[in-house]
């Protein structure tokens, strides 16, 4: 499989994301991608060969592999990897349908009309819910392998020896699994890897929220200082005395006179 084209496809995440986002892309692609390509495929290549059991009876180990092994390592960690990396791709096309939206305004209005979007990379409206919703889809999937993971491998771990009793075998056999510590030192590592990318995308979701929240409280206090500043002028506005004239400004409550007289210049 290329996984040149995913990186490719991803490279232009970074120019959209916060600096939790760009720890997570390069943590997935040198520590997850870069080992299960280079090291993870090989230790599980040859695992049905591998997998000896102590009986000649015809079918006895493919059924007894199939038992163990429903799902292969390698295949769940590229589905893995796919199905993670994809709701980052939203976000790229998202940004793509500004910059296209942008394109199209300004080819109708003309160059000197305003713009739909100051900068279209930039997390405000709907660009902020992707990429809010691509952060959960991420944590998500990442849980849910990790569940299934732990419901095909309790702990995590390969036993060196496993005992089957499925037919057709003649009895109970003990089948003998290929490197089982270094399979489970490379399961271990894609667990840990999987578990702080969970805790990235959580840190990430917890910092935009945040900063939304802080946004649209200074915005709010902003709001409620200009119309404080607003009633205070309207109020100093009927304390004015008009020279020359016999009209009397409005009297406020709570003055005690009666009566303003009229200034003579």
């Amino acid at each position: 499989m290329n996984w040149g084209i995913f990186e490719g496809l991803l490279s232009g995440v970074n120019k959209y994301s916060t600096a939790f986002g760009r720890i997570w892309l390069s943590l997935v692609f040198i520590f997850r991608v870069l080992v299960y390509l280079v090291t993870a495929e090989r230790v599980w290549s040859n695992d049905h060969k591998d997998f000896d059991c102590n009986t000649r009876q015809p079918g006895c180990s493919n059924v007894c592999f199939d038992e163990f092994f429903p799902v292969s390592h390698v295949r769940l960690w590229a589905l893995q990897l796919i199905l993670v990396t994809c709701p980052s791709l939203l976000v790229v096309m998202h940004v793509a349908y500004r910059e296209a939206r942008e394109k199209k305004h300004q080819e109708a209005e003309g160059e000197g009309c305003g713009r739909l979007y100051l900068n279209p990379g930039k997390k405000r409206g709907g660009l902020w819910w992707t990429y809010v919703c691509s952060l959960v889809f991420k944590a998500g999937i990442d849980v849910a392998f990790l569940y299934v993971f732990h419901l095909f491998y309790p702990k995590y771990t390969l036993p060196p020896v496993v005992k089957c009793h499925s037919a057709p075998c003649p009895n109970t056999v003990d089948c003998f699994i290929s490197k089982p510590s270094e399979k489970n030192i490379f399961t271990l590592f894609m667990v840990i890897t999987a578990a702080i990318c969970i805790l990235l995308n959580l840190m990430e979701l917890a910092y935009l929220v945040s900063k939304r929240c802080r946004e649209c409280l200074a915005a709010r206090k902003a709001r409620v200082t200009s119309a404080n500043s607003c009633k205070q002028n309207d109020l100093l506005s009927g304390d004015l005395i008009f020279l020359g004239s016999d009209t009397h400004p409005p009297l406020l409550p709570g003055h005690p006179q009666n009566y303003v007289k009229k200034t003579i210049l």
